[in-house]
């Protein structure tokens, strides 16, 4: 089954959601260079030159045609200036796992909420049915705002991270 999910702009209360690209990669660079963002997903900060290489090839996109890599920046439109970024892959029109990091000094205004909030939305309205996301156990902000987008934790774990899941009936 061919996935046809696109990345379009979108927007929440405060923030529009634009489809990453490459040019994106120095300023979310700056946004993502906290090493306390790494604290719960391993790595260290990438460097403007990794980053952009890293979103050539997000943006050229899935290898698979079955699989849409859907991704955005968060743009505060108060601010005019990014906040972090939401991504989902999408499998089969139905089914995506999605994840979420918004820059430090951005955290704790509600504005990962937020976007994991509208991403879900935005992709229920394309047709997703099924929500993933993978979170460490002890991040709970993290798990703050995988509830608030209405995924629930589950017994499952992945590489040490609890599955948390969304199903939606249509």
């Amino acid at each position: 089954m061919l996935s046809t999910v696109p990345a379009e702009p979108f927007a929440t209360a405060r923030l529009d959601l634009l489809p990453l690209r490459v040019e994106h990669a120095a300023e979310m660079a700056v946004v993502l260079g906290d090493p306390a963002l790494h604290t719960f997903i391993g790595g260290a900060p990438s460097t403007p030159e990794a980053l952009r290489a890293r979103y050539e090839r997000l943006v050229a996109g899935s290898p698979d045609p079955s699989v849409s890599w859907c991704n955005w920046v968060l743009w505060v439109r108060d601010a005019d200036r990014p906040a972090g970024t939401v991504q989902a892959t999408v499998t089969g029109r139905d089914h995506a796992e999605i994840a979420w990091v918004v820059g430090t000094p951005w955290q704790g205004r509600g504005f990962a909420s937020e976007a994991a909030a509208g991403l879900v939305g935005r992709l229920r309205e394309q047709g997703v049915r099924t929500f993933v996301a993978h979170i460490h156990p002890d991040h709970h902000a993290s798990a703050a705002v995988a509830r608030s987008a209405g995924l629930s934790a589950t017994a499952e774990r992945q590489d040490g991270e609890v599955r948390w899941r969304l199903a939606v009936t249509p």
